[in-house]
């Protein structure tokens, strides 16, 4: 176990684009929500693959593909050691948790989904989590309903339950924790409700996988998703995990390569997990990488990444709770390291632009929760500050700092 205060000075020097200025000011990276920075290790796995073992995997029987196929299966085996999971079948490589939970919605959904039944997601959901389960409620005449959030950013629990008893859903999907307001939801709770209701659950784990320590077997979801590039890995490259009789039971959601055992103008026989669902050529050196990420993690303690998180944010409400006039959106007493805010009479992209030219990087506007913003009553959206593992409690006083000049500015 590492001293958590003592963890960004141990790990900033990974983190090459750290050193750099932005606008003339040392950079001050607090967009981490939307995607963290990439380690040195990281950065280094995917250029040596690159450039000294490039191939295609599976199916060539040189010396190259053996390598590339041994590495891009072991950082699955390590992303199943990671989360629990049971076998590394039950692992499937996607883009992103956008490309899996469309996976789950279009596979699952269209099989299993009828007039009258019913999604139900939270009101906090990011549209990855919303967008296809509407899509496939078009197609098969299921529903979507939301359960409420409260205004300090909880879920309603009382609404939930209920809505559980109502609708009586086919598949609750829920957010790990939330991108906006950073609540931690009781996910555990959740599922076994859930279950007893007979509903299958899916766990959007993007916003979680980066800052504490997951695993789906304690959760006791049937699915789980959650992407690299917010957890120190690359773009392109993300995850789905569920349970090996579901995946077994899902139709493939695309055709092609890799996801057969035989092909004929007669018929085809598709290829067992986790190949069935991963068609065509992958994101091979994102898997790699996405591997080397967690790794990574691992190396440096996810209970001391949380920990230390846990202190940036009680500083960050603390520094921002004396700003006149601005407000944190979202105080549930369990977050993951993302603040948002408003500020009296004044647009979020105003200050976001007014930051930037401090060399301070927050994120403005919905944050892909148009409709948890609409329920909050925030038609234009909060500033954003996300921290990581390599965030200082001085970023977040540089980042105050200029967020009070720009308010001066502003009025």
């Amino acid at each position: 176990m590492m001293d958590s205060t003592s963890l960004p000075e141990r790990i900033r020097r990974d983190f090459p684009v750290l050193q750099r200025q932005v606008h003339g000011k040392p950079l001050v990276y607090l967009d981490n929500a939307a995607s963290a920075q990439k380690p040195l290790a990281v950065i280094e796995g995917q250029r040596e693959y690159l450039s000294n073992y490039h191939a295609n995997i599976h199916r060539g029987a040189h010396h190259l593909a053996q390598l590339a196929t041994e590495a891009f299966e072991g950082a699955r085996n390590s992303l199943a050691t990671h989360i629990g999971a049971a076998d590394s079948k039950e692992v499937i490589f996607t883009s992103g948790s956008t490309d899996a939970i469309n996976l789950v919605a279009h596979s699952w959904g269209r099989s299993n989904l009828s007039k009258g039944d019913v999604v139900l997601v939270t009101r906090m959901e990011h549209h990855a989590n919303i967008v296809p389960w509407q899509m496939v409620c078009e197609a098969t005449g299921a529903r979507l309903e939301p359960v409420n959030v409260h205004a300090d950013g909880t879920l309603d629990l009382e609404h939930f339950h209920a809505a559980l008893e109502r609708f009586q859903p086919k598949l609750v999907a829920m957010v790990h924790a939330s991108n906006t307001l950073g609540t931690i939801n009781p996910v555990t709770d959740l599922c076994r409700a859930a279950k007893a209701a007979g509903a299958l659950t899916l766990v959007d784990g993007s916003q979680a996988l980066p800052h504490m320590a997951v695993d789906v077997q304690a959760i006791g979801c049937d699915f789980y998703v959650a992407t690299a590039h917010k957890a120190y890995g690359p773009t392109g490259i993300g995850f789905l995990w569920g349970k090996e009789d579901h995946l077994n039971a899902m139709p493939p959601w695309r055709g092609g390569g890799e996801m057969i055992q035989r092909v004929s103008f007669e018929g085809t026989t598709y290829n067992t997990l986790p190949h069935k669902f991963e068609a065509g050529t992958p994101h091979i050196s994102g898997g790699i990488a996405f591997g080397i990420a967690i790794s990574w993690m691992n190396a440096i303690g996810m209970d001391d990444i949380a920990a230390h998180e846990a202190e940036l944010v009680a500083h960050a409400h603390n520094a921002i709770g004396s700003v006149k006039g601005v407000r944190i959106v979202g105080t549930a007493p369990q977050k993951v390291g993302v603040v948002s805010l408003i500020a009296d009479g004044i647009h979020p992209y105003d200050m976001g632009t007014l930051l930037d030219g401090q060399g301070i990087a927050v994120r403005t506007g919905h944050h892909c929760t148009e409709p948890l913003m609409d329920h909050l009553g925030l038609e234009s959206g909060t500033l954003r500050m996300s921290f990581a593992a390599y965030t200082t409690t001085r970023e977040i006083d540089i980042a105050v700092a200029g967020l009070e000049r720009a308010l001066a500015m502003l009025r």
